[in-house]
């Protein structure tokens, strides 16, 4: 019986300590990421566009007849790497993380502008739609804002007479622990009508990237391989991208 009782006994502080690393990891975990969005809304206090992310002279265009590609909008325009094998392009990248697409518009003549692009890909409304379920009194809005930010992103690139490749919004992975309290179904039916507005600006010089086509599962989200979190994808998932994009500035050039 005595034996019984300390083993329980043991049981109980084994768990007791578990449950104690779990809560300090979590507790960690929380702190680092509260700590990191207070850096960035403190950052964006000083710098609301973050114009000084990158430099505003203009890059000198080579001197071959190589094509400018300008990757432009959000986290998901800084993080895509450039195709591999098209040395007939130069590109740049202007993506900045987090940024709404009133942000990155609002960065357009001092980020985009001086490197006078022959070609202009466009990824951005993300960080929009995902405030929904925070403000969901202001889902209309918010959709027509990225709509207009959108409409008004290609007419700017037309301005400077680039031709435009205007990726959908990219399609949700699986939804974690940490965003599911602040999350709703909304999120992914604002993406499909924001979606269906991007093929409604489909022109002779407005090329639609269907990121979904390439990436989703049957279920819609984006395939486990391709997908690094609920809003971002891994090496493989731009690796599909890259091919699609590929095939387009390909036949760009004939």
């Amino acid at each position: 019986m005595q034996i019984k009782s300390k083993r329980a006994a043991l049981i109980t502080i084994v768990l007791l300590a578990l449950l104690l690393t779990l809560s300090t990891i979590l507790n960690l975990f929380l702190f680092n990421r509260g700590k990191q969005y207070y850096y960035q809304l403190n950052q964006d206090r000083l710098d609301p566009l973050n114009l000084n992310v990158y430099p505003s002279q203009a890059a000198q265009k080579p001197g071959s007849e190589k094509l400018r590609v300008v990757f432009f909008g959000d986290s998901r325009a800084y993080q895509w790497p450039e195709p591999e094998g098209l040395d007939q392009y130069e590109f740049i990248n202007r993506g900045i993380g987090g940024q709404t697409s009133a942000q990155i518009i609002g960065r357009f003549d001092e980020h985009i502008v001086p490197l006078d692009p022959d070609i202009l890909l466009i990824q951005m409304c993300i960080n929009d739609l995902k405030t929904i379920p925070l403000f969901p009194e202001m889902e209309a809005e918010i959709i027509s804002d990225c709509e207009d930010n959108l409409a008004w992103s290609v007419q700017r690139g037309r301005d400077l007479k680039a031709g435009i490749i205007l990726t959908t919004v990219f399609p949700l992975g699986e939804l974690s622990l940490e965003r599911s309290l602040f999350w709703s179904e909304e999120v992914a039916e604002a993406i499909e009508e924001v979606n269906h507005f991007i093929f409604s600006l489909q022109a002779q010089d407005v090329i639609v990237l269907d990121t979904a086509k390439a990436l989703v599962d049957e279920e819609g989200l984006v395939r486990d391989e391709y997908s690094w979190d609920l809003l971002h994808l891994n090496e493989a998932g731009y690796q599909v991208l890259n091919e699609e994009l590929t095939d387009i500035l390909e036949n760009w050039r004939r």
